[in-house]
């Protein structure tokens, strides 16, 4: 535990973290290698620094210690190190000692160059004067980070006289170059004696000697000031400006205002911009304005890097120890348009081809820095899958792989152990099954292109127009008289006839003549839609799937298949629950073929699960033979590999980007390789059975000839009850009510109509009885008519009695 008398008047090394953070940030750097040396300067500062890191989204990918006592054989030893390594940032920690020499070894070694990105801690930056000229000139591009001191007349006064104070005595080397450490020492004496002043009572200028009964060692020759708590009180109140700038010591130790950003231009330093925590970096210092934090690289002057540039480091490269980066490729018997290896039968040489291949190309491209690399075939001996593709996926997080490029599915247990770039192709995995056409070989396939209710409806509408027909036209059409089963039969041989427009009868009635227009436009409909979709059914295949639900696979236990090597089998056991014993691997289009050909109960399987891209290769090589059906098991698509936290899935993944969203570019790829199904009509002709026309589909015609058949009906009737309602003069006494009136119509209507009102005793003989009015107004007789007709081949006979 510190004791409260312990009074620090330097900054604490913490304190400049911030600032260190805000640089890493304002570059978009995500890894740092941390370079200090390891004495408590060095390694107090790493716990600060891993926690500032990680509130910017950065962390340290590898820390290099250098022992104090190191010699430049092992720093050169270490440098090669980094230089194995991708990230091309480095913090270096160390005092003025041993940074000089780490700077001048890391120039001789090329690493002072374009792509690296050098910043230093106040430990080095705060002490830059007493580098050696060679060892400054070595860090040319360097970023520094050291507190700010602002400028004052007295502390140009007090650089003057030590200025000419160490060029008088120069040779003796008795005086060093002027420091901050040597600023505040000066301001430490400066409120040292100001402190004592106020301090001073003569009173209190006494030692009391401490009880050395209690103590190991005995300090008989020292006592203890009674003034110590008083003057501690005036060291903490004080506050003056000083050579350093405010110096006050509210919480025992000295606050930074302000950190200056600078950047080693040559043998100069050039300021670039200040972080303070409120406002972050900003390219001036003006307290008076109030901003939002920010730490963005404008917020700063463009420095000079590492290789006289102004481009900023991205950070990391490909390693320059002369090895390419080694991408695992799968080797496939089937789906060879993805990535196809082909080895040369002379020279062994493989060759590598495919939509995969073609797009890892682009995107290389794409990148705005090249990479070298070279592919490694996942094979064994002979030239076969080494694995699957699980398998091929580890081998990056064992080292063996620097990355994979294939059609790697991005599934979440895999990664675990390695990083997807985004993906640069759709996927999810559906079930295929065959399909069947039965449809030709139905006998009864005529009744096909209407559903039964609209068989239905249009029989009723045959008869009710019909019936309607013969209503409106048997009163005054001598046609549509006779017996009544010749008028029955007369009655459906008309409205059927109108079917293929064979009626050849008469019409009398304008009424008629619009329920038959009407009529006719309908027939006239339903007869083309009816032949449309017979034809349709007779000339299109109609194709439907053997399966379309999943867990009817499961319940019949039959069996399905799936791609070699595939995570598909996981997801078949894991998700949808399959017995392991029901799945069969399956290695090309082929052999899907002859599986779903043969079905389940005869040694092939009755689907197959797989990735849509695959799907559509083997849809497209088996047009109309089978079909996708059920729901689509979502994934995230096919994506390149690499091993965790690498810096180039940010790089790729936005290379990617670029090429998807180029049309050219994707049309060039997908030249030889269509994603699409070359059976574009395979949809429109897989059709299943309630495609046949439905009343739904006519409404609105059965509608509108039942409302003109009804309303001329209705004006029909009105128009007879109108001409054989009883005149005034003709009404007899006591027989004028409306209901007898109504009654009497009604009769009339139904007797002229043959409704009621006779019966057929044999076919020789009808009798007709009628009630008339004497036209000599006497009381009603009855008539009897009697109308006998003589098959004999004699005149008929009518007798009347009166």
């Amino acid at each position: 535990m510190r004791s409260h008398y312990f009074v620090r008047t330097a900054y604490d090394d913490s304190s400049q973290v911030g600032a260190l953070a805000a640089v890493v940030q304002a570059y978009g750097w995500r890894e740092i290698t941390l370079v200090y040396e390891d004495t408590d300067y060095g390694n107090g500062l790493v716990p600060y620094l891993v926690d500032a890191f990680q509130k910017v989204d950065a962390q340290i990918s590898y820390r290099s210690v250098i022992p104090p006592s190191a010699k430049d054989v092992d720093i050169v030893k270490e440098l090669k190190k980094l230089l194995t390594m991708q990230t091309r940032v480095f913090l270096v920690h160390m005092t003025a000692a041993i940074g000089s020499r780490f700077f001048v070894l890391a120039s001789n070694a090329k690493m002072m160059s374009e792509e690296f990105a050098w910043i230093v801690t106040d430990g080095l930056s705060s002490s830059l004067d007493p580098v050696s000229s060679n060892a400054l000139h070595s860090m040319r591009g360097v970023l520094g980070v050291r507190p700010h001191l602002a400028p004052s007349k007295s502390r140009r006064d007090f650089e003057e006289r030590w200025t000419k104070l160490r060029a008088e005595i120069n040779s003796h080397n008795e005086i060093a170059d002027l420091s901050l450490f040597g600023l505040w020492a000066y301001d430490t004496v400066m409120a040292l004696a100001l402190a004592g002043e106020r301090a001073w009572d003569p009173a209190l200028s006494r030692y009391s000697k401490p009880n050395t009964s209690r103590n190991n060692l005995n300090f008989s020759s020292m006592g203890i000031s009674e003034m110590g708590p008083k003057l501690l009180d005036n060291i903490l109140s004080i506050n003056f400006q000083g050579l350093s700038g405010e110096f006050n010591l509210p919480d025992g130790e000295l606050h930074p205002a302000a950190f200056e950003i600078f950047n080693v231009v040559g043998q100069m330093e050039k300021i670039i911009g200040y972080w303070t925590s409120a406002r972050g970096l900003s390219p001036e210092l003006n307290s008076s304005t109030k901003v939002d934090y920010t730490a963005l690289a404008i917020n700063l002057k463009a420095p000079i890097w590492p290789g006289h540039t102004q481009k900023p480091p991205k950070g990391w490269v490909i390693p320059i120890s002369g090895k390419e980066l080694k991408i695992g490729v799968p080797k496939k018997d089937g789906f060879s348009e993805f990535f196809k290896i082909e080895w040369d039968p002379h020279t062994g040489v493989p060759s590598y081809s495919g939509f995969v291949h073609d797009m890892f190309l682009a995107v290389l491209l794409a990148l705005p820095f090249s990479v070298p690399h070279q592919y490694v075939p996942f094979v064994n001996e002979s030239r076969q899958s080494a694995g699957t593709y699980d398998e091929m996926l580890y081998k990056i997080k064992l080292q063996e792989f620097e990355a994979v490029v294939g059609d790697t599915t991005i599934v979440a247990n895999r990664s675990t152990y390695v990083d997807f770039t985004l993906p640069y192709s759709e996927s999810g995995v559906a079930m295929v099954v065959a399909i069947k056409d039965d449809e030709r070989r139905n006998m009864w396939v005529f009744l096909k292109p209407l559903s039964w209710n609209l068989w239905l409806t249009t029989g009723l509408a045959f008869i009710s127009t019909g019936l309607v027909v013969w209503l409106l036209e048997h009163r005054t059409n001598e046609e549509f008289r006779g017996r009544r089963s010749e008028q029955i039969g007369f009655l459906l041989w008309f409205s059927f006839s109108t079917l293929v427009f064979a009626h050849r009868e008469r019409i009398a009635n304008n009424l008629t003549r619009l329920v038959l227009i009407v009529w006719v436009f309908v027939v006239l409909i339903l007869t083309q839609s009816y032949t449309a979709n017979l034809a349709s059914f007779l000339t299109v295949q109609r194709l439907r799937p053997k399966f379309v639900d999943v867990q009817d696979l499961i319940r019949d236990h039959l069996f399905v298949g799936y791609q070699k090597g595939s995570f598909v089998r996981g997801l078949l056991v894991q998700q949808l629950k399959f017995d392991e014993s029901k799945l069969i691997p399956y290695g090309s289009p082929k052999e899907y073929h002859e599986a779903l050909s043969k079905g389940s109960d005869n040694g092939g399987v009755a689907a197959i699960f797989d990735e849509l891209p695959y799907m559509k290769i083997f849809l497209a090589r088996y047009c109309n033979k089978y079909q996708m059906v059920g729901p689509t098991y979502k994934t995230d698509g096919f994506g390149f590999a690499f091993p965790l936290g690498s810096p180039l899935v940010s790089h790729i993944s936005r290379a990617i980007l670029n090429v998807t969203q180029d049309k050219e570019k994707m049309d060039a790829i997908e030249r030889n390789f269509s994603r699409q199904s070359s059976c574009q009509d395979q949809d429109a002709a897989i059709l299943s059975d309630n495609l046949s026309l439905s009343v739904d589909s006519f409404g609105g015609l059965f509608i509108i000839t039942g409302v003109v058949s009804a309303s001329s009906v209705l004006v029909y009737v009105a128009s007879f009850f109108y001409s054989h309602w009883p005149r005034p003069s003709a009404i007899r006494p006591g027989d004028s009510s409306l209901q007898s009136n109504l009654s009497e119509t009604a009769n009339s209507f139904f007797r002229e109509h043959g409704l009621i009102g006779f019966s057929e005793r044999n076919r020789s003989e009808v009798v007709l009885t009628l009630r008339c009015r004497s036209w000599e107004g006497s009381p009603n007789s009855d008539v009897e008519l009697m109308a006998r007709r003589r098959n004999e081949g004699q005149r008929p006979v009518l007798i009347i009695h009166v």
